[in-house]
């Protein structure tokens, strides 16, 4: 089995990986991409960073067959749009992030898209298959959901700390299949 992982550099920017970090077979990383201690990229994840910056945090987990990218800078945005995923972050399977803020304990619900200019507050969550309309802001511990994405309720404790377990089991698993794959590698091309 090959190690079908692409990691290259674009406009001078090139991809920096925690040595912790899990990145599974298929995934494209790409330009100024910086991924945390413990993060884990899952099975053909795209973070393309041509035009400004994406940063994965500690312990984040991006799952299966997400797309992430980011926007450039023009006259109305100088800065332009960065893709900034805090840590203990989890975004759910074939995610579509796009130039916005998830800060730290956040939550990207699968099949769901955040646009450029949204955040999301720390303990956040954007619902499965959502839909975050440009410049929208989740507050802290908000659930919201639908197309487009409205506020829907607050999140309780026992809501909270079961994201938390959700990060715990990926840092896990995430460690679990980076093992795997290596032993199964260092099989094939002994």
């Amino acid at each position: 089995m090959a190690n079908d992982i692409t990691i290259a550099a674009i406009n001078g920017k090139a991809p920096r990986i925690h040595p912790s970090a899990f990145i599974a077979p298929g995934c494209r990383i790409i330009g100024d991409v910086e991924i945390g201690a413990e993060a884990s990229i899952w099975y053909n994840c795209v973070l393309r960073a041509d035009v400004n910056r994406i940063v994965i945090g500690a312990r984040t987990n991006i799952q299966d067959g997400t797309v992430i990218h980011c926007d450039s800078p023009d006259p109305r945005h100088p800065e332009g749009f960065p893709t900034l995923i805090g840590d203990d972050v989890l975004v759910g399977h074939m995610a579509m992030i796009h130039g916005c803020v998830v800060h730290d304990r956040g939550f990207v619900g699968l099949s769901s898209t955040v646009m450029n200019g949204c955040v999301i507050e720390s303990d956040g969550m954007l619902a499965a298959g959502a839909l975050l309309t440009p410049g929208k802001k989740i507050g802290r511990a908000q659930l919201w959901g639908g197309r487009p994405a409205a506020y829907m309720r607050d999140l309780t404790e026992t809501a909270l700390a079961e994201m938390q377990l959700g990060v715990a089991h990926y840092v896990r698993n995430g460690q679990a299949h980076k093992a795997a794959l290596a032993h199964t590698l260092g099989q094939t091309e002994a």
